[in-house]
């Protein structure tokens, strides 16, 4: 098990009397072929580096700002105000140092990866040191993009580790296309992001429709239909149907509700709707995927 004091002395330099909280998500790393989790979890109010004494790491280290401000700097001559929604990639033997403004409050989610996946995307230039923050914004969806990569019980059992790190290589990826987009059109980024976070999040009342979404971001459907369609390849609903379904894999993964509650709760009319739409969008049955993924 990775003890709080360990984990701190890897992460951050912590001066005396500092107060902090150190939610660890793993106890233990989790080993692939093509890559390890060697630590994660959510810290609150850590302290900063003194950019005046910057540390190197041995591992790749992925930190999301959650809430608050801070500063980015390394020796490679980056410097950079941080906001909640950017993410920091630390590389191996970089020198860096970020840390909170004027000893704010700060919270941030933290993974520690190393393994061969990470080297191979640094040689492609996916993973580019040169553009260590990404900002992407949508600081609360993406906390949950992270937080889903760790759930479920039985994180060391068969195959548990693999699905769990394809699930992180996924949100990666989709972290570095995200910042692609936002370079080229930084102007949509208020709406296109909330329409996002509306068709892809369940609210309590459900699932909205698009025509909802689209009155809620300020524009007529007809522009938000085609405005979506051009930033995202696919129409509203569509990708709002690829959300429910992705949602309801993740719940049958969990194993925390039944079919029937699923259906309900994705406002299909019945399990056989469901299982149909299912097997369009995922290529197995509900029924299929539960064995596929949980072993029975």
């Amino acid at each position: 098990m990775v003890e709080v004091g360990e984990l701190m002395q890897f992460l951050v330099v912590v001066p005396p009397l500092q107060k902090y909280r150190a939610q660890p998500w793993l106890e233990s790393p989790l080993r692939t072929p093509v890559g390890e989790i060697r630590m994660a979890g959510l810290l609150h109010d850590v302290p900063g580096i003194d950019p005046g004494k910057m540390r190197i790491l041995r591992s790749f280290t992925l930190m999301l700002m959650v809430e608050g401000r801070g500063y980015y700097r390394d020796e490679r001559g980056t410097q950079m105000e941080l906001i909640p929604g950017d993410v920091v990639l630390v590389f191996p033997e970089i020198a860096h140092a970020y840390g909170p403004l004027e000893s704010r409050e700060w919270k941030q989610i933290y993974f520690v990866l190393d393994g061969p996946q990470f080297v191979f995307w640094r040689k492609q230039g996916l993973l580019n040191p040169d553009k260590p923050v990404l900002r992407l914004g949508s600081p609360d969806y993406w906390k949950q993009r992270l937080a889903d990569v760790l759930k479920g019980d039985a994180l060391h059992g068969p195959g548990a580790p693999m699905r769990a790190m394809g699930r992180l290589l996924q949100v990666i990826a989709e972290m570095l296309a995200t910042q692609g987009e936002s370079v080229h059109s930084a102007s949509r980024d208020v709406w296109w992001e909330k329409s996002l976070r509306l068709l892809g999040d369940r609210a309590a009342g459900g699932w909205p429709s698009p025509q909802e979404v689209a009155r809620q971001v300020g524009l007529n459907y007809e522009n938000f239909r085609k405005r979506f369609a051009q930033l995202g390849g696919e129409s509203p609903g569509r990708y709002q149907k690829r959300r429910r379904l992705e949602w309801a894999c993740s719940s049958i993964y969990h194993g925390d509700r039944s079919f029937k509650q699923i259906a309900d709760e994705l406002g299909f009319c019945d399990v056989f709707h469901f299982s149909k739409a299912f097997k369009q969008e995922i290529g197995a049955t509900p029924s299929e995927y539960r064995r596929r993924v949980r072993g029975h």
